[in-house]
C-alpha cells in the first residue's frame, strides 16, 4: 500500500514528503552531473581529428557536359529560353556568366560572391547558403533557334548549324501546347535537393536579364526505380558505364565539328491518363508495358535485367511480348539498333481540367502528372526520331499517354578551364 493512502497522512504532510522527494533527486542529478563533469568524456570523432566526410560534387568543367551520363539524381528544374537581345557579343557574356556561376554553385557556393551593401538588392536569392551542393549539375543546350528565327540569322551562327539539329516533326497523336515547346537555349539543374537544383535555375535565369527570357519550365522528381505507372523504368537503358555503347549512341564524334563530345538532347512532357491506368487489370498492364510488373522482368522472365525474347510464343502460338506492348516496340531490335540514353523523370502538377482521348472518354479535373522524358544521343535522326515514329504508331500504351510538350537542343561538350560553354561554336 503506498503512503498516499496510509490513514494517518495529512494531505500538507503528503505535500511535504512529495517536495523533500524532490528535492533530493534535483540534489542526486546535481550531484551526479558534477561528477560526470569531472570524468573525461572521449570527444565526438569528428572533434578528434577524423575530417567530416566530403560534400559530393559534380564538377562542371570537362571534356563532356555534366548532366547527361551522372548517376541520376533526385530532382530536375528545366527551363528553355528565348533570346530577346539582337547582340551576339551579349550571348557571348551570357554564356561566360553561367559559366562561372555554374562552377561556383556546382561546388556549393552562391551563383555570384554576396555583398553588404545594404542599399543594393542581393546579387543571390540566397536559399542555397548553408546547405550542401547535393551532386548538382547544370547543362545547357542550343536550340534551333540560336542559329536561325523566323528566317533571320540573328547571330551569324545560320551555316553552324549542325546537320542533327533538326526540327522534330509531328508525330501521331501530338497535342502539343506551344508554350510548352521550343525554346533558343535550354537549360537542365538536377541535383538530390530540390531547392539546390531551384537556386541554381533561378540565379541563372535571373543572370539573362536584358539578353533572354523564359519560355516554360517543368520540375520532375524519381524515386528510386519506379515510374508513375507503378513500373520500372529505364531497365533497358544502355550502361553509361560501357565507354563503346556511349561513344557509338551518345556522343557526338569528328562528324560534328564543333559539337564533337557533345550530344542532342530530345524532351518530351508526357502527360499519363492515371485514372484510366489505375482501373486497367494489371495482365493488360503488363502487356502494355511488356513487363512484369512486380519484377520488372520482360514478359516470360524472371529478372529485370533479364534478355527480352521477342520471338518467344506460348502454348497457343501467341507471342509472349505482344506485337505492340511498348517494349518490343521501342526495342533496339525492332529498330535498327536505334538507342539513347533515357533520362527520365516523373512529374506531378497537381490537377487540371482534361479530355481522354481514348475510351471511356473520360473528362473533367484530373492529374496534371506524368513522365518528363528527356535523353541523350548522337543523332536525333537515327535515335529518337526513329523509334519515336514507331511508338506513336504502334505503341499500347499511347491509349493512356499524350505528349504535350516537346523540345531539341544540341547540348554543347563541356567548357574547358578558362573558357566558357558554347566556345567552340562561338570561337569557330
Amino acid at each position: 500500500m503506498s503512503d498516499a493512502n496510509q490513514p494517518n497522512m495529512t494531505r500538507r504532510g503528503l505535500l511535504g514528503s512529495s517536495l523533500a522527494a524532490a528535492t533530493g533527486a534535483t540534489l542526486t542529478l546535481a550531484a551526479g552531473a558534477a561528477a560526470a563533469a569531472a570524468t573525461p568524456v572521449a570527444p565526438p570523432a569528428a572533434l578528434a581529428g577524423t575530417p567530416p566526410a566530403a560534400p559530393k560534387v559534380e564538377p562542371f568543367l570537362g571534356q563532356h557536359q555534366s548532366g547527361i551520363v551522372t548517376p541520376q539524381q533526385a530532382h530536375i528544374y528545366f527551363a528553355t529560353l528565348d533570346l530577346t537581345t539582337t547582340k551576339r557579343a551579349d550571348v557571348v557574356a551570357l554564356l561566360q556568366r553561367w559559366t562561372l556561376a555554374a562552377q561556383r554553385m556546382a561546388r556549393g557556393e552562391t551563383g555570384l560572391v554576396l555583398g553588404t551593401d545594404l542599399d543594393a538588392a542581393p546579387v543571390d536569392s540566397g536559399e542555397s547558403v548553408g546547405l550542401a551542393p547535393a551532386r548538382l549539375t547544370v547543362t545547357f543546350g542550343f536550340g534551333p533557334g540560336l542559329f536561325i528565327r523566323d528566317g533571320v540569322d540573328r547571330y551569324g551562327l545560320a551555316s553552324k548549324r549542325p546537320e542533327a539539329l533538326v526540327d522534330l516533326p509531328k508525330f501521331n497523336g501530338d497535342q502539343l501546347i506551344p508554350e510548352r515547346c521550343g525554346g533558343d537555349i535550354s537549360i537542365q539543374a538536377c541535383a538530390d535537393d530540390p531547392q539546390v537544383a531551384f537556386h541554381a535555375m533561378r540565379q541563372l535565369v535571373s543572370m539573362a536579364d536584358g539578353v533572354g527570357s523564359l519560355r516554360w519550365m517543368q520540375t520532375g522528381f524519381v524515386s528510386g526505380e519506379r515510374n508513375l505507372m507503378g513500373f520500372k523504368d529505364g531497365t533497358n537503358n544502355p550502361s553509361v558505364k560501357d565507354q563503346n555503347l556511349m561513344h557509338t549512341h551518345v556522343w557526338v564524334g569528328k562528324e560534328g565539328g564543333w559539337m564533337q563530345d557533345g550530344s542532342y538532347q530530345v524532351v518530351r512532357r508526357i502527360r499519363i491518363a492515371l485514372e484510366h491506368w489505375d482501373r486497367t487489370k494489371l495482365g493488360f498492364q503488363e502487356e502494355v508495358v511488356g513487363r512484369h510488373k512486380a519484377s520488372g522482368a520482360p514478359l516470360g522472365k524472371k529478372h529485370a535485367h533479364d534478355a527480352m525474347d521477342l520471338d518467344a510464343t506460348d502454348a497457343q502460338g501467341n507471342l509472349v511480348v505482344p506485337e505492340t506492348a511498348h517494349a518490343r516496340v521501342a526495342s533496339p531490335k525492332q529498330n535498327d539498333g536505334a538507342q539513347m540514353l533515357r533520362r527520365g523523370y516523373s512529374y506531378n502538377d497537381g490537377a487540371n481540367f482534361y479530355a481522354e482521348r481514348w475510351p471511356p472518354w473520360r473528362q473533367g479535373i484530373l492529374y496534371d502528372a506524368g513522365l518528363f522524358f528527356a535523353a541523350y544521343q548522337r543523332d536525333p535522326r537515327t535515335s529518337f526520331i526513329r523509334v519515336n515514329q514507331a511508338l506513336s504508331m504502334q505503341d499500347m500504351m499511347n491509349q493512356y499517354t499524350t505528349h504535350v510538350g516537346s523540345g531539341i537542343f544540341a547540348c554543347p561538350p563541356g567548357a574547358r578551364e578558362g573558357s566558357y560553354i558554347g566556345a567552340p561554336l562561338f570561337e569557330a
